[in-house]
């Protein structure tokens, strides 16, 4: 068994030398030498093994060895069959490296329009409101800005006013009244036939249900600022159009940036959305604070709705003890 390892062992290294010779390289396979303590001997068999061989028989090398043509072969570089000269052969491979093949044009999608340029149609000049809030407050702007008017030369600009037709069937124009350096302010739609009458807003049974309000959370009338979205009578008190708040709003927006409240309670729907500029109903967003411009606008329902549907007093209530401890908090 001992001599059988033995011979195992020079054929391996028959083989390496073998390998070498052909040139493998980083072939390097360290052999131990054969230890036979490490291993049993079968019972009686005590002759320790011959040693190994360090020399391989030039017949077996030769044995394993190649043919001398075939070691020629494989060393000759591989003759071209070509005729063509090494520079044609040179400029062909260049020709066909993808960098230099001809682009494909792009595949156009399914659902892909014309190719044209597409001519964007011009954008709409800015109404004069836009122009209004834009030298107020330009386009970034996210709080008041410092407003140099004062309450009577905003009044004097609006003078006998004609900007929209709802100047043909008034009484009298109703200007925001109150304390002009209030943290609570008042805005509603536009005034009623008593408001119209007497040229201040809030006066009729509306307004006496609001004055009602405004003791409700510590305060008094002459404490606050009220005001309307617009300052005429609209016929039959429908409601304002769009053009009609549009035109009368700009004025609103000067006020308040002179009176600076802290808190502005809009008062029904249409006060909410032009105020707000959003079309979202009164309903969804009442009892949750706003921000316009940095000051907090509270949605609530208009007085003149709570004389009508007397169960959502109990949600306007809630509302204005938001703006109460909403104020406290800040003294």
């Amino acid at each position: 068994m001992n001599r059988e390892y033995s011979e195992i062992l020079a054929d391996v290294k028959e083989q390496l030398l073998y390998l070498q010779e052909l040139g493998v390289e980083n072939l390097s396979v360290e052999l131990p030498a054969f230890d036979a303590s490490k291993f049993r001997l079968p019972a009686g068999n005590i002759t320790p093994p011959p040693a190994a061989k360090t020399e391989i028989p030039a017949e077996r090398i030769e044995r394993f060895a190649p043919p001398p043509e075939l070691v020629k072969k494989i060393a000759e570089p591989p003759k071209s069959t070509s005729n063509e000269p090494p520079a044609s052969r040179l400029g062909l491979l260049e020709s066909t490296k993808l960098s230099r093949l001809a682009q494909q044009p792009k595949r156009e999608s399914l659902f892909a329009g014309p190719t044209e340029p597409v001519e964007k149609p011009p954008m709409p000049k800015k109404t004069v409101e836009e122009d209004l809030t834009a030298s107020l407050f330009g386009d970034i702007t996210k709080t008041l800005p410092e407003s140099k008017e004062t309450i009577e030369e905003i009044r004097a600009d609006i003078g006998n006013c004609t900007r929209c037709p709802l100047y043909e069937g008034r009484t009298k124009i109703v200007h925001t009244t109150g304390n002009f350096s209030a943290d609570l302010m008042f805005v509603g739609e536009a005034p009623g036939a008593d408001e119209d009458q007497k040229g201040e807003p809030f006066v009729g049974r509306a307004g006496q249900l609001l004055n009602k309000i405004i003791e409700a959370i510590g305060m008094k009338r002459e404490d606050v600022c009220i005001g309307n979205i617009n300052r005429c009578r609209p016929p039959g008190n429908r409601t304002p159009t769009l053009p009609e708040a549009h035109t009368c709003r700009p004025f609103l927006i000067r006020e308040i940036a002179v009176i600076r409240p802290k808190v502005i309670v809009v008062l029904g729907n249409t006060a909410c959305q032009n105020l707000l500029d959003t079309k979202v109903g009164i309903t969804k967003l009442r009892g949750n604070f706003q921000d316009y411009y940095g000051v907090k606008v509270m949605p609530t329902f208009h007085p003149a709705y709570l004389l009508r549907d007397p169960s959502k007093k109990r949600e306007t209530w809630e509302d204005m003890k938001k703006v109460r401890d909403y104020l406290s908090g800040l003294k």
